[in-house]
C-alpha cells in the first residue's frame, strides 16, 4: 500500500545543486517550471492538482531546485519572502490534499518542508549573522563565519502496542470527537528507535513493551518530520495515562479496527485519514 507523501518521481539532481554552472543552466532552461504556493500551502490548478508556472524572471526570490522530471525539465519552488510569516503547523491545507495524486502530494510535501525550513533559518546558528541560500536551495551558508546549515528532519516514532489480539489506540485533547490514532513521540538524542518506542509507550500509556519491530516510514511535512512506524508487544494491558499527553486510550480488536477503517457508524472510534501512516499501521495489523 502506498503511503501518503511518498512516491515523488523527480530526480533530485544533487549533481546540479553542487555545480553553480549547471544550476544556472537549469534556471535559464525555457521549460523550467515553478510551483505556485500561497505561503506554504499549494494553490490548486484548474482541474485540481498542483499549479505550475514558467520560472521566468518576474520574481526576485531565489529559485530552489526540486529536481528534474523524466524529460529533464527542471522544477523549482521559490524561497520565502523575508517579510513572510509562515505557520508551519497550520492544517488548513488538509482539506485540499484530496485534490492531489499521491505523487503530487509527495512533491508538495518536500517543497513545503523546504520553504518552511528557510523561513525559520535565516540566521546563522553559530554566530547569529544572516545566512544565504546555496546548493540550489538545499542549504544555507553564513558569509561571516563560513558555517553551513542544511534542512533538518525530525524523527518521530509512531507505534501500535499489541496485547494478545488487541492493539492500543489513543487520542489527544485536540482531536475531533471520537478520533483515535496510534501513539507517537519524537526520538530524543542518545536513543535508538526501539528505545524511543518503548519509552514513549511507557511515558504516555504506562505499559512496558518488548519485541519492537519496524513496519514503514513516512515523511510528514507539518513541518518536517519523518514518521517511523513500528509495532511492539506487551503482556500487561493495564494503562496509566499521562493526561498531559493522552486524553484517552483503549485496546481494540481486529473486528473493531476493521469497522473503524470501513467507517461503520457503530465502530468504537474514528480511524485516521488515508494519508496518515497511523491508518497504514492499522490496515497492516488488521490484515
Amino acid at each position: 500500500m502506498p503511503l501518503g507523501f511518498t512516491g515523488a518521481r523527480l530526480d533530485r539532481a544533487d549533481q546540479i545543486r553542487t555545480d553553480a554552472a549547471a544550476f544556472a543552466t537549469a534556471v535559464a532552461d525555457p521549460r523550467a517550471l515553478c510551483l505556485v504556493l500561497d505561503g506554504i500551502d499549494f494553490v490548486p490548478g484548474e482541474c485540481g492538482g498542483l499549479r505550475w508556472e514558467p520560472l521566468g524572471d518576474g520574481d526576485d526570490r531565489a529559485p530552489m531546485l526540486l529536481g528534474l522530471d523524466e524529460a529533464g525539465v527542471p522544477h523549482f519552488v521559490r524561497e520565502p519572502a523575508p517579510s513572510q510569516r509562515i505557520d508551519a503547523r497550520s492544517r488548513t491545507v488538509m482539506r485540499l490534499l484530496p485534490l492531489l495524486s499521491g505523487e503530487e502530494a509527495a512533491l508538495y510535501g518536500g517543497a513545503r518542508s523546504l520553504v518552511d525550513w528557510h523561513a525559520r533559518h535565516r540566521f546563522c546558528a553559530v554566530c547569529g549573522n544572516p545566512s544565504a541560500l546555496f546548493r540550489g536551495g538545499w542549504g544555507r551558508k553564513c558569509d561571516s563565519c563560513g558555517s553551513e546549515h542544511f534542512p533538518r528532519v525530525d524523527p518521530v516514532v509512531i507505534m501500535l502496542a499489541e496485547c494478545g489480539d488487541r492493539v492500543l489506540v489513543g487520542r489527544q485533547g485536540g482531536f475531533p470527537p471520537g478520533f483515535f490514532s496510534a501513539l507517537a513521540g519524537f526520538v530524543e538524542p542518545g536513543e535508538s528507535l526501539e528505545e524511543a518506542v518503548a519509552r514513549e509507550l511507557f511515558e504516555e500509556a504506562g505499559i512496558r513493551v518488548s519485541d519492537v519491530s519496524y513496519v514503514a516510514s513516512q515523511p510528514w511535512p507539518f513541518p518536517s518530520s519523518l514518521m517511523i512506524g513500528a509495532r511492539a508487544v506487551t503482556d500487561d494491558p493495564a494503562l496509566t495515562l499521562d493526561t498531559t499527553e493522552i486524553e484517552a486510550a483503549m485496546w481494540v480488536d481486529r473486528a473493531e479496527v476493521r469497522a473503524a477503517l470501513a467507517g461503520d457508524m457503530g465502530a468504537p472510534f474514528m480511524a485516521p485519514p488515508p494519508l496518515a501512516i497511523a491508518r497504514y499501521l492499522l490496515e497492516d495489523w488488521a490484515g
